[in-house]
């Protein structure tokens, strides 16, 4: 007779993960630990296939793991309200942004960097990586 539950590898397959990622949710607590069939298998609930794929989701969003788990709870939380979650949104764009502005900056600085680099000599007068050793001074933008 079926088992109702779901073992590791077709909850893994369902979700489109991986069996580790789901052994590493497990011990990451972003899914709860499962009973076990009276074979030592671990028996999922339906359920878990929704959350594996909330938590895929929300990393692909930028969210990181403990991020994550705070949707989460605030997903199962009878308390929380969806202002509670706008200002967990909220506040990941706003370190995305932080974040491509951070990349921009960067890639200004590597645009600089490459428009002073004219020559196809020896590497020992290369203005790129003479601009890289220097640690006196960032590298201006023109």
């Amino acid at each position: 007779m079926r088992q109702t539950g779901l073992r590791t590898g077709e909850l893994a397959a369902q979700a489109g993960v991986n069996v580790e990622t789901i052994r590493f949710y497990e011990r990451r607590g972003l899914i709860q630990e499962p009973r076990r069939r009276s074979s030592g298998y671990r028996e999922y609930p339906a359920e878990a296939v929704k959350v594996v794929r909330f938590i895929k989701r929300a990393q692909e969003l930028g969210f990181t793991l403990r991020e994550v788990q705070e949707l989460l709870r605030l997903r199962d939380s009878q308390a929380a309200g969806c202002a509670d979650v706008r200002a967990a949104a909220s506040a990941k764009m706003k370190d995305i942004d932080r974040k491509i502005d951070t990349l921009r900056a960067m890639r200004g600085a590597l645009e600089v960097l490459l428009d002073s680099c004219t020559r196809d000599g020896s590497t020992r007068e290369c203005p790129i990586l003479e601009a890289i050793e220097r640690t006196d001074r960032k590298v201006r933008r023109a």
